[in-house]
């Protein structure tokens, strides 16, 4: 028998449950993972409160983990009994000692990559890589603005944007991450919780703005997000922290400046194997040179899942978390 999260109606942390089942055998094309640690992520939330809805209930959870591949299916040649791997994408199910996948979503992890720094960091730095190096692919001197720059991905970004000698503008909620964005590669920062957002950025870039702003929070910040990027200039909104951006007028667009706005996904840029593992490989490439550094700020047992959801709900988290079975 193998353990993992489930939740079988939609709410709180509280409906997460931990239960035993029978590992799948993988069937064609399909890949069986032992996880060795599992990614904790802000989008897990929205699958269980029910804004993401899941095929089906009862339904596991989580989308990223690294371990070691147990069994192969019928087809698959790309990995083999025993290899090192790591995934960010794929079915809902990380959340267990167990996840049968198709192999396509698998990356190969390099030895020099322990299993938890590759579940802290496979979908904060894929989703770092496709918003600096595909979206809008930054240069050096440019200016940015991101959103929850402390946090999970905004850990990573501040980090990859300072080894491309881009110039990152971080928002916060404290002193404290302020004080952490700018350890970790932060051109400067705002503090939301004391300064006004659209003043300092003014003040920052000499009253032209930023050509690209990228913002995870969603509704509470999609007004300040507009009015912080430049003429012609790009806005991407890639979460929901806050709840989602509904009822947007396209012609706000036109009077702030002709500017442009994506909703992108990792599961969007990451659309082929090879792109993927692409992605993935310049990603640890960055992490073995030390140009990233992965911190792990909490490790709880699988067991533990829901409270380690609601610590991370709370925003009282720093770094990335990690479950482990």
């Amino acid at each position: 028998m193998s353990k993992r999260i489930q939740f079988s109606r939609h709410g709180g942390p509280e409906v997460l449950e931990l239960v035993d089942v029978e590992p799948p055998r993988p069937g064609a094309g399909e890949v069986l993972v032992r996880n060795h640690a599992i990614g904790l992520n802000f989008i897990d939330t929205y699958f269980r409160t029910g804004l993401y809805v899941p095929p089906a209930l009862p339904s596991g959870l989580g989308n990223e983990a690294a371990g070691v591949v147990e069994a192969v299916g019928e087809g698959v040649d790309s990995v083999r009994v025993g290899d090192r791997v790591a995934y960010a994408t794929g079915p809902l199910g990380a959340y267990g000692e167990h996840h049968c996948l198709p192999a396509r979503y698998l990356v190969r992890l390099p030895e020099a990559i322990s299993y938890e720094q590759a579940a802290a960091v496979m979908l904060k730095g894929l989703t770092s890589q496709y918003l600096l190096r595909q979206i809008h692919p930054l240069q050096a001197g440019e200016t940015l603005l991101f959103h929850a720059a402390a946090g999970g991905v905004g850990s990573i970004a501040c980090q990859w944007a300072k080894a491309l000698g881009a110039r990152l503008i971080g928002v916060v909620g404290s002193a404290e991450k302020a004080e952490r964005a700018k350890a970790l590669g932060a051109w400067a920062t705002i503090d939301r919780s004391r300064e006004d957002v659209v003043q300092r950025v003014l003040e920052l870039t000499e009253g032209r703005k930023c050509p690209v702003v990228y913002d995870s929070v969603g509704k509470d910040t999609w007004e300040i997000s507009l009015d912080c990027v430049a003429p012609r200039g790009l806005l991407v909104s890639f979460g929901n922290a806050s709840g989602p951006v509904a009822g947007v007028n396209l012609g706000i667009l036109a009077q702030k400046g002709s500017l442009f706005v994506t909703r992108p996904t990792l599961a969007g840029y990451a659309d082929t194997p090879e792109r993927l593992q692409m992605m993935a490989d310049e990603l640890f490439e960055m992490i073995t040179s030390g140009r990233i550094q992965v911190e792990i700020g909490q490790r709880y047992p699988l067991a533990e899942a829901a409270e380690a959801q609601r610590q991370l709900a709370g925003r009282a988290t720093v770094g990335s978390t990690v479950l482990l079975p």
